[in-house]
């Protein structure tokens, strides 16, 4: 019996020092307590922002092919996807007399429907424009009218973004943006604003302009009515000094760093001018240089305030009675 009462005293105290070696190494953290995580020099690098929004693949001139008079096609020249020149021949198609005319001269023999092809020649469909066949789908032997195209042409293909209206401020004529296509999202396709309309329109409610963009250059994989992605580079600055955003603190004075100084323990708190940020870093105007090493801090944990009281807060009421912090018994 007296071996057992003893076992359970022994066991007593020493939950007794766990706790009060808790105890201690609470109090001895001080409140606010920061965590040195590491160290990072700052760059020289390049500053990128921009916005991004929605567009689709567009003929700049979308150029249809229509016959004068209605009629057969007897053939196509072309095919989609050729680059055509001003002036090429396209497509060549009887009026509907000429087409009856030579369905009946078959009947006769070969020698009379040479005869009459010669005598009544096919009309000539030309390119007016140096571009593109986006469309030909129209077969020999179908009849068309003069409302039908034969063909389609586009000059040059285009991206059309819609721009809201709470940041086309941010866009100007020239400005520098990269097209991606859904069809093709690794691809980057350098481009530059070309024109921006000047009427609005409402899309579910939110009024937009759209701006048009040209591509540097033309990949091959470009088709009319492509889904994009178009980032504009509304700030884009090389060889400037940068730092990574969690690096920058800032105060009631200001934007500082905090800088590690020779063989110093505690870093030193330098202020710091910034200028253009992008997802990742800052540049930094001046305050600063490439040789500094800079200390990011992240906060490990914040004891509440009754820690400065000298009371655990891992106790209901930090150790206090339910009443007055202030009052003694």
């Amino acid at each position: 019996m007296r071996n057992k009462r003893k076992k359970v005293i022994l066991l007593i105290l020493a939950l007794l020092v766990c706790a009060g070696s808790v105890v201690w190494l609470v109090r001895k953290k001080p409140a606010n307590d920061t965590d040195l995580t590491k160290e990072v020099k700052p760059e020289i690098g390049q500053i990128r922002d921009f916005f991004s929004t929605t567009g689709v693949v567009y003929p700049k001139n979308r150029l249809q092919i229509k016959p004068p008079v209605g009629g057969r096609v007897e053939k196509i020249l072309v095919k989609e996807g050729d680059y055509v020149k001003a002036g090429q021949l396209l497509a060549l198609m009887s009026s509907t007399e000429r087409a009856a005319l030579l369905d009946a001269a078959r009947g006769q023999g070969e020698e009379a429907l040479k005869y009459w092809q010669q005598v009544y020649k096919a009309i000539q469909l030309f390119s007016p424009i140096d571009g593109e066949v986006i469309v030909a789908t129209t077969q020999p032997g179908q009849a068309v009218t003069t409302s039908e195209a034969v063909l389609v042409l586009s000059d040059q293909l285009i991206v059309r973004a819609q721009v809201d209206e709470t940041d086309i401020g941010k866009v100007k004529l020239g400005q520098n943006a990269l097209v991606s296509l859904d069809a093709y999202p690794d691809k980057k396709i350098k481009a530059k604003v070309e024109h921006i309309y000047y009427e609005s329109e409402t899309v579910n409610n939110v009024t937009i302009y759209k701006v048009d963009l040209v591509p540097s250059e033309m990949p091959e994989f470009f088709r009319s009515g492509m889904n994009a992605t178009i980032e504009f580079i509304t700030y884009d600055k090389d060889n400037v000094l940068i730092i990574p955003l969690e690096a920058l603190q800032k105060d009631e004075q200001g934007n500082f760093v905090w800088i590690k100084e020779g063989n110093r323990i505690l870093p030193e708190k330098k202020r710091v001018e910034t200028g253009s940020s992008d997802e990742k870093n800052i540049e930094i105007v001046s305050g600063i240089k490439s040789g500094d090493i800079v200390v990011i801090q992240s906060k490990k944990f914040t004891l509440p305030a009754s820690e400065k009281s000298g009371t655990n807060p891992f106790v209901p009421f930090g150790n206090r009675s339910r009443g007055s912090s202030s009052s003694k018994k």
